[in-house]
């Protein structure tokens, strides 16, 4: 016998939603904090909590996940963008809030990256597909250059971050930016 799992419940989705973003901001001050502060933020008890996520880690990992799929999603937006090459500006910009949000919950992150639930090749690699749509876009424009692996910019916006990810670097790091853009902008 074949079960089907069916999708889960509109308050069930809702909850679900408003839980990681409660966990986001409680995590983006404090990594810290307490299961039972996230889920009051939420407006939902502990026992709902807990059925979504059974353990912290849980938790963070979707908080991560839900983090990485945003990012990658606003790439869709920004295609319809009439300069693929500002469009994907815009997308390293707000790479860089995605980069500030995981600093502020590194410790947190940490226990999930050693249990292998979060893989570098894995984000890697979604970020990657993120970028190279923007790319294909731009080469088709004219204004980046089709040659340029996705994965290297997603590398050398890591490394941009690793250097000056800071909130007091920001400025340095859109600098940073402001030079790999110029790498990669097509010439006539």
């Amino acid at each position: 016998m074949v079960t089907k799992t069916r999708a889960p419940r509109a308050d069930a989705h809702r909850n679900r939603e408003r839980l990681l973003d409660a966990a986001k901001t409680a995590f983006a001050e404090n990594d810290k904090v307490s299961l039972e502060a996230i889920a009051r933020a939420a407006g939902v008890g502990i026992g709902t909590l807990y059925r979504h996520f059974p353990t912290r880690e849980d938790l963070i990992e979707a908080v991560y996940r839900a983090e990485r799929r945003r990012l990658c999603e606003a790439v869709d937006d920004l295609l319809t963008a009439p300069d693929a090459a500002a469009a994907l500006r815009v997308w390293m910009d707000r790479f860089g809030d995605y980069i500030s949000a995981k600093r502020e919950m590194a410790d947190a992150l940490r226990a999930v990256i050693a249990s292998g639930a979060i893989t570098a090749t894995e984000a890697r690699a979604e970020l990657s597909t993120a970028v190279q749509k923007l790319i294909d876009v731009g080469a088709e424009q004219g204004t980046l250059r089709p040659d340029v692996p996705a994965e290297d910019v997603v590398v050398s916006l890591l490394g941009i971050f690793l250097a000056s990810g800071a909130p007091e670097q920001r400025e340095q790091a859109g600098r940073m930016m402001d030079l790999l853009m110029e790498g990669l902008r097509a010439r006539p």
